[in-house]
């Protein structure tokens, strides 16, 4: 079954920027599709790949960065993310 995933980072430090990219490039290296625009990030593949890429990266940001928020909206199947205007 396949999965879209999107989510959104909210940290609560100054250099949230640099916070946000490292979730996204760990989640882009761990294989799955990885889409992003400006206020998300969408991760698209087969559910339980996607799922278990989401609940280790957001316990690793936890654990490097502290606190922070993490809104995440679960859809079936792959969503055409096609964000060109």
């Amino acid at each position: 079954m396949k999965t879209t995933v999107e989510i959104s980072n909210y940290p609560l430090n100054a250099d949230y920027e640099r916070i946000i990219l490292d979730f996204i490039e760990r989640c882009q290296a761990a294989g799955i599709t990885v889409k992003v625009n400006a206020t998300a990030t969408h991760l698209q593949g087969d559910y339980d790949t996607v799922l278990n890429v989401v609940q280790k990266e957001i316990k690793t940001s936890f654990e490097k960065y502290g606190k922070m928020i993490f809104v995440v909206k679960v859809l079936l199947g792959e969503l055409d993310l096609d964000f060109s205007m």
